[in-house]
């Protein structure tokens, strides 16, 4: 009865605010409907500035070639190659080519045309590939090959990212609310009334995390809800593998969360904290930058990040189908980090009469 009572009261705080309840809607709402079409590493509609020394039909050929490739935009035709340079510079184009006089002759010579390409790296990323598919517009390879793509047939960007997505709201709400809850309590002064009742540790701690636990629920059947509305994106493998794996990871972040909030004295110490932890789990979870990618103290790093399993098991289950017998490693893994952390909750809490 004294855990129901204890659990009632965190909701009854919750309402008292009244833009929480709506924060807690209206924030996966905007995650989910603008995040994947905003962070994107698809490159597409590269800015293509050509300079056409040659202006013969082969030429020609090649641009009209390149304007009817998805990956380029042709902007503009520049006479010469430092005015092509300018338009890097004034950002009005991202790549220039240049097209050498006697292009046409070469080629009906047999020869292979020297053709000048100066590309924007100041994203890295979008400058090597963008002159990778340019070369292979300028130098197409004999013969065809077929080509299956697993899992992600239509190679949309959206399919990685979206079940990604779901595992940083779970982290922005049940990591979040949990960490500020007690400081919250400790400012205006309830936690005294907490610790003069004789209602134990492990009690005080369960009704903290229950609550979240049933809201983080609430929050992924919305994020599932509007996955599979918006962006026909649903889950290949059992639904309720999700819910089992939800279920540990909730409380592993909300744990975390109390753990942070046990030990702040202020709101602002514990928003602080709890956003160096977030920022650095999201970074090295593999959201953005494949694990793989990254250098081999980075990746062992991961191992102590609890986003990492339950990123794995959303695109496991989402993209390859994935069964309960797939993610067992993960999900003990993730059963570990809760319990520790439900511990150190438990022990960090003091209670003061």
């Amino acid at each position: 009865m004294t855990l129901r009572y204890l659990i009632e009261k965190e909701f009854r705080q919750i309402r008292r605010h009244s833009f929480l309840p709506r924060l807690l809607f209206i924030f996966p709402c905007m995650i989910m409907l603008v995040l994947p079409w905003a962070a994107t590493l698809e490159i597409k509609d590269l800015r293509i500035a050509v300079i056409d020394n040659d202006r013969s039909p082969s030429s020609e050929r090649l641009v009209h070639r390149i304007e009817a490739s998805p990956y380029f935009k042709l902007t503009e035709l520049p006479a010469t190659y430092p005015k092509g340079i300018e338009a890097i510079e004034k950002g009005r184009a991202d790549i220039v080519m240049e097209i050498p006089r006697g292009f046409e002759k070469e080629q009906i010579q047999g020869r292979t045309a020297s053709i000048l390409i100066a590309a924007n790296s100041v994203d890295g990323t979008k400058g090597a590939l963008g002159s990778s598919y340019l070369q292979q517009i300028l130098m197409p390879q004999q013969g065809t090959a077929s080509i299956r793509y697993r899992f992600n047939p239509h190679l949309d960007y959206k399919m990685f990212m979206v079940p990604a997505l779901m595992t940083m709201i779970l982290v922005m709400i049940c990591g979040f609310l949990p960490a500020l809850n007690i400081v919250s309590e400790k400012e205006t002064g309830t936690i005294e009334q907490m610790n003069v009742s004789p209602v134990s540790r492990i009690t005080f701690t369960l009704g903290k995390l229950l609550p979240y636990w049933m809201i983080g629920f609430l929050v992924l059947n919305l994020c599932i809800g509007l996955a599979a509305l918006v962006y026909h994106i649903t889950p290949q493998g059992n639904l309720c593998t999700i819910y089992l794996a939800a279920l540990v990871f909730i409380l592993v972040v909300s744990g975390l969360g109390l753990v942070i909030s046990n030990y702040s004295s202020t709101m602002q110490q514990a928003m602080f904290v709890m956003w160096f932890c977030m920022l650095i789990f999201i970074l090295i979870s593999g959201l953005f930058t494949p694990i793989g990618s990254m250098p081999e103290w980075a990746q062992t790093l991961t191992y102590l990040n609890p986003l990492r399993y339950f990123m794995e098991i959303m695109r496991m289950v989402y993209l390859k189908g994935s069964s309960f017998a797939d993610i067992i490693s993960q999900l003990l893994t993730l059963s570990g980090f809760a319990t520790t952390l439900y511990c150190w909750a438990i022990y960090s809490y003091k209670k003061q009469a």
